[in-house]
C-alpha cells in the first residue's frame, strides 16, 4: 500500500555562511496544492531556504524531500518553476522578445541546443495564455513594465509545466494595483491549476489575506500554519523583535 507523503518536505535542515548560521534545524512540510508565505527580517535565511527548494544549493545538514525523493537524487528538477530576487527589476538591455525569453525556459528539458518542435511551440503559447501576456509575445523585454516583466518572468518558469512555482520577493518595487493583479492571477494559478506556490514577501497584511499556509522564518522556524496565527499577540513581535505596523491595502 502506498503512502501519500507531502509534496515538499524539510527536516533537520542547517546551513551557514563563513560559520554564520542562516538555517537553523529548519523542519516542515509542504503539501500538493497548498500556497504557502514565507515571512521573516533581512538575513532570517528566507532566499537561502528558496535556494535551496530549487536545488541550488545544499543544506550542510538534515535532508530535503521532494515528492519523497532527496533532492540531490530529485531528477526532475523542471517540476519546480523560479522566480529568483529582483529579476524583474532588473535592467533589460538585450534585445530579446518575450516569447525567446519564455521560450528558453524549455532548456532544461530539451537542452542548450534542442530544436523547438510543434509541442513546444504549443506549451510556450499556453504558458503565455495563462500569464495573461499572449498579446505581449513580440513586445521586447526592455519595453515592459515591471509588473509585465514579472508575468514573463512566471510564463517561463511555467513553461516547464511544474508541480511546483516558487518565488522570491515577486512585487518589489511594482505599484499596489498590479501587485493585486499579480496576487489574483497567483491565486488563478494555485486554485484552478492546482499549482503549489511558495513565495517570500514581506507584506504581512496582504499574506495574511492572500495565502493558505504563513511559514515564519528568522534562521530557525518560529511558525507555520493558518495565516490567522499572524493576528495572534507578539506573533509578529517575536519574528521581528519589534513592533510593526501592518499596512492595509484595501482589498
Amino acid at each position: 500500500m502506498q503512502i501519500d507523503r507531502p509534496l515538499i518536505e524539510l527536516k533537520e535542515v542547517n546551513f551557514a555562511y563563513n560559520g554564520n548560521t542562516v538555517l537553523d534545524h529548519i523542519s516542515f512540510s509542504v503539501e500538493k496544492g497548498d500556497y504557502v508565505g514565507i515571512i521573516g527580517p533581512n538575513g532570517g535565511g528566507k532566499t537561502t531556504l528558496l535556494r535551496m527548494l530549487v536545488g541550488l544549493i545544499k543544506p550542510q545538514s538534515g535532508e530535503i524531500r521532494i515528492e519523497g525523493v532527496l533532492i540531490s537524487d530529485y531528477k526532475n528538477k523542471s517540476q519546480i518553476g523560479y522566480v529568483p530576487q529582483r529579476i524583474a527589476q532588473d535592467s533589460v538591455s538585450f534585445p530579446a522578445t518575450v516569447y525567446e525569453i519564455v521560450e528558453s525556459g524549455l532548456t532544461a528539458k530539451r537542452g542548450l541546443f534542442g530544436w523547438m518542435n510543434s509541442e513546444d511551440s504549443e506549451v510556450v503559447e499556453e504558458a503565455l495564455k495563462v500569464s495573461h501576456i499572449l498579446d505581449l509575445k513580440h513586445r521586447l523585454m526592455s519595453s515592459l513594465s515591471g509588473g509585465q516583466r514579472q508575468r514573463v518572468y512566471v510564463a517561463r518558469a511555467l513553461v516547464s509545466q511544474p508541480k511546483i512555482l516558487i518565488l522570491d520577493e515577486p512585487f518589489v518595487g511594482i505599484d499596489i494595483t498590479t501587485q493585486k493583479d499579480f496576487y489574483a492571477f497567483l491565486k488563478e494559478l494555485n486554485e484552478q491549476r492546482g499549482l503549489t506556490i511558495i513565495f517570500v514577501s514581506h507584506d504581512i497584511d496582504v499574506i495574511s489575506e492572500e495565502v493558505k499556509s504563513v511559514l515564519c522564518l528568522n534562521r530557525g522556524l518560529l511558525c507555520m500554519g493558518s495565516p490567522s496565527m499572524l493576528h495572534e499577540p507578539n506573533v509578529i513581535e517575536n519574528l521581528y523583535g519589534k513592533k510593526i505596523t501592518h499596512i492595509h491595502h484595501g482589498h
